[in-house]
């Protein structure tokens, strides 16, 4: 699990950084799938999930003319309560770790630190995500049947809830970005998996990379370039160790699932693949 820690690659925003390396396939144009594959007999049918395209991501694969980013991911709004508790650990971060920015806004974490109704809009306040797979490089043709047939397997008949608990440390493939992410290991974990499960058989269908053999899902809420995982990492330690004896909350927040969102370079805005129902 140690080695996982530094060599998940997200560069999702968060830590994302999910995207993976073209190869030679993804550079030759390749034929959808028959229509037959839009209805698999064997569908996930209503579980769904994500992590988002941030600014901060950074692509491992060259831009290919013809060819579009593709990102899957469940959309993350932190509620107003918890943001001052978030906040407050996003400022001691800073004190200690330089170099950390915002994720997606990509502004210096110690700048936004010295006014906290701007640290709580700007890098609380905003989209994040879970990716459900990895960033990755599609042709023009192939756009309408992957969307088709995500829609068709993350479509959604009931809510659920994510728990955001445990404070982790993320660095992306190459090593060359670290983020500072909450994961998600209790409600929601299991929900998020299926849906990851339904975007990689979708992926692999069209022949493009398939997400982690062991996904963590987590939103990330800051970034520094190279691999300073190990401060990071100490400033959590820290935190745990003063939170033992029952001080630290169960989690740091809980928020309802609401649908999985795509976006590509070809469509503006994301394209949404669920609509959660109505009710618990």
């Amino acid at each position: 699990m140690e080695a996982l820690l530094t060599s998940y690659g997200e560069a999702s925003s968060e830590s994302d950084s999910e995207s993976a390396p073209t190869s030679s396939k993804d550079s030759s144009p390749l034929p959808p799938p028959p229509l037959s594959l839009l209805n698999p007999p064997n569908s996930l049918g209503a579980r769904d999930y994500s992590h988002g395209g941030q600014a901060s991501r950074v692509r491992t694969f060259p831009h290919v003319e013809g060819n579009y980013a593709l990102h899957v991911y469940i959309p993350v709004y932190i509620p107003s309560e918890p943001k001052k508790d978030l906040a407050n650990f996003l400022k001691k971060v800073a004190r200690v770790v330089p170099g950390l920015s915002g994720v997606d806004v990509d502004v210096p974490l110690d700048t936004l630190c010295k006014d906290d109704q701007k640290l709580e809009e700007i890098a609380l306040g905003r989209e994040l995500h879970i990716s459900l797979g990895r960033t990755v490089p599609i042709r023009r043709h192939q756009i309408d049947s992957v969307v088709t047939m995500l829609r068709q397997k993350l479509q959604l008949h009931t809510r659920y809830w994510i728990d955001f608990s445990k404070w982790e440390v993320f660095v992306n493939d190459d090593y060359t970005r670290t983020f500072l992410s909450l994961e998600v290991i209790s409600a929601g974990l299991a929900e998020i998996r299926k849906q990851i499960q339904a975007v990689n058989e979708v992926y692999k269908l069209h022949n493009l990379p398939e997400f982690y053999k062991n996904p963590r899902p987590h939103i990330s809420l800051a970034w520094a370039s190279g691999d300073i995982s190990k401060s990071l990492k100490n400033v959590i330690q820290e935190k745990r160790r003063l939170s033992v004896g029952g001080s630290q909350r169960k989690c740091n927040f809980t928020c309802k699932f609401n649908g999985v969102e795509c976006k590509h370079d070809g469509i503006k805005p994301s394209v949404n693949l669920s609509m959660a129902a109505s009710g618990q």
